[in-house]
Parts: C-alpha cells; structure tokens; sequence
C-alpha cells in the first residue's frame, strides 16, 4: 500500500511541476530523443504539453497536442485505481485477465498513431 500511495504523491507532484512549469518554453524540459534524431514525432511527442494543458482544464489544447495522451490518460488512471482496490483486498479489475487480442490491438493502435501523426496530410496528428 506504501507503494501505491508514493505513486500517487509522485503522480501529483508531477502534475503540479507540468501545471507551474509550461513545457512550450523552450529550456525547461529536454527534446524528445527520437525527434532530435529522427525529426520524427514518437507516440508519446507533445505528451507533456497536452498534461500542461489538462491541469489547466484546456482539453481542446490537450486534444491538440497528443489525442492519443488525452484518450489514455483515463484509461491508465482507471488501472491506476484498480491497483489500488487490489492492494485493498477488494476484488477488482486486473490487467493479467486482459485478453490477447486486447494487447494486440493497443499495439496496432499506437503503432498506427506512430506512423500517421509523420505522414503529409495527417498533420492534425502531429503536436501543434
């Protein structure tokens, strides 16, 4: 249970430096690698922004940013709950009884996502 507790004080206070620190300043946090690289946007590029964005309430910014981010972030919050049921000893969801084709899917999705957001034309995917 401390671990699930020191996740959520780490996930607040992580929050709270994107909430106070804007990430669209150039120098406060560091490049993406694979864009510094490759000059191509990873899945997770403009993550940071569209957090920054979602602790000040903006979602069509954050959407602008990273969909991709803003659809997940519930999704890993929600598993983040169910850990903490768990740890609880209450019966809850768990990400071992995720089926196969479950796992497969979110890889095509993200891989998907990867490839798009790069290609002309798909430019609404891509950080603004």
């Amino acid at each position: 249970m401390l671990l699930f507790a020191g996740t959520a004080v780490a996930a607040v206070a992580a929050a709270g430096v994107l909430a106070r620190v804007d990430p669209n300043q150039p120098g406060h946090y560091p490049t993406c690698p694979f864009l510094a690289v490759s000059g191509l946007y990873c899945p997770g590029c403009g993550s940071l922004r569209a957090v920054h964005a979602l602790t000040g309430g903006d979602v069509v910014t954050a959407w602008e940013r990273n969909p991709l981010a803003v659809v997940f972030l519930p999704l890993v919050v929600v598993a983040w709950g169910a850990w903490g049921l768990r740890l609880s000893g209450r019966d809850a969801w768990h990400p071992t009884r995720i089926p196969a084709g479950w796992v497969y899917a979110l890889l095509v999705v993200v891989l998907s996502y990867w490839v798009l957001r790069n290609v002309p034309g798909w430019t609404f995917l891509s950080p603004a």
